[in-house]
């Protein structure tokens, strides 16, 4: 049962600004060993997730790193926090170097059964603005869940791909993305916390990293296309330092399935539309 009324949570907005500067985007590229994009060129896909973020007091996070909750998001105190996925529509390219605003609404909550237990979905509709344009549109699925032991079974079968490509995540890559998007959440980078205090056996590799991954192997697959809807969800953690592949293959006339994959099946799943 929920302890909260969510009529009192649902369609809370927020706003939030930011600049997409040199320094942040320099630690970016370093950070994937991509070049980096000059002034006014297109903000790669995705490294948006870098930039927005609320710095909440170090007096005001929760004992796994995340803000407290019950200010701007619900009150789901005692459960393991999770970023389970989401949906994005790339309108127009944001731009390095420009100032953006992110506008934030609590659009759906509810509570559902699964294998770990009680589970409480929140769903957050973000919209990218830039020089009076809208960019891109965004779901994010925040997933609470009560604490249990991690899923870490077998996984779903990997299909056959059209491209493939291995990757390991190494504990200071994970440290530097929990920097670059100021994620405190200790899964990531505090060994003691996530194996006795959480149960799993090593470092949790970020969801959104991994998604990010997925799309830039995409688009050395395809150089040629340009992204219109990107959209992911984990089914299982992909625990560093094990390699795990990004895999994808087309599946029909502007459309791509994509995911990441250990030695025991799918990890994360995606779908990407293209021109």
């Amino acid at each position: 049962m929920l302890s909260f009324d969510p009529s009192q949570w649902l369609g809370r907005t927020q706003e939030a600004h930011d600049q997409f500067s040199r320094n942040l985007i320099q630690r970016i590229a370093a950070t994937f060993n991509v070049k980096v994009p000059g002034q006014g060129e297109e903000l790669p896909w995705l490294w948006h997730w870098c930039f927005f973020t609320e710095p909440a007091d170090s007096s005001d996070l929760g004992t796994d790193g995340h803000p407290a909750l019950g200010t701007f998001m619900p009150p789901a105190h005692g459960r393991n926090r999770m970023w389970a996925g989401g949906r994005l529509d790339f309108i127009e390219p944001l731009r390095v170097g420009l100032q953006a605003t992110r506008k934030t609404r609590i659009e759906k909550i509810a509570e559902k059964t699964g294998h770990t237990g009680s589970l409480l979905f929140v769903t957050l509709k973000h919209e990218y603005w830039q020089d009076g344009q809208l960019c891109i549109s965004e779901e994010q699925d925040i997933v609470y869940r009560e604490p249990s032991p991690p899923k870490l079974g077998q996984g779903e079968p990997v299909p056959e791909s059209e491209w493939r490509e291995n990757f390991s995540p190494t504990p200071v890559l994970l440290f530097r993305y929990s920097a670059l998007t100021f994620n405190a959440h200790r899964i990531h980078f505090d060994w003691p916390y996530v194996t006795e205090t959480e149960g799993y056996p090593n470092l949790v590799v970020h969801g959104p990293l991994t998604a990010t991954l997925s799309m830039t192997a995409f688009v050395r697959a395809n150089p040629l296309a340009r992204v219109r809807r990107f959209s992911f969800r984990g089914l299982r953690p992909l625990i560093a330092p094990d390699d795990f592949q990004l895999g994808g293959r087309h599946t029909g006339s502007g459309t791509a399935e994509l995911w990441a994959s250990n030695a025991s099946g799918l990890c994360q799943q995606a779908e990407v539309h293209f021109d």
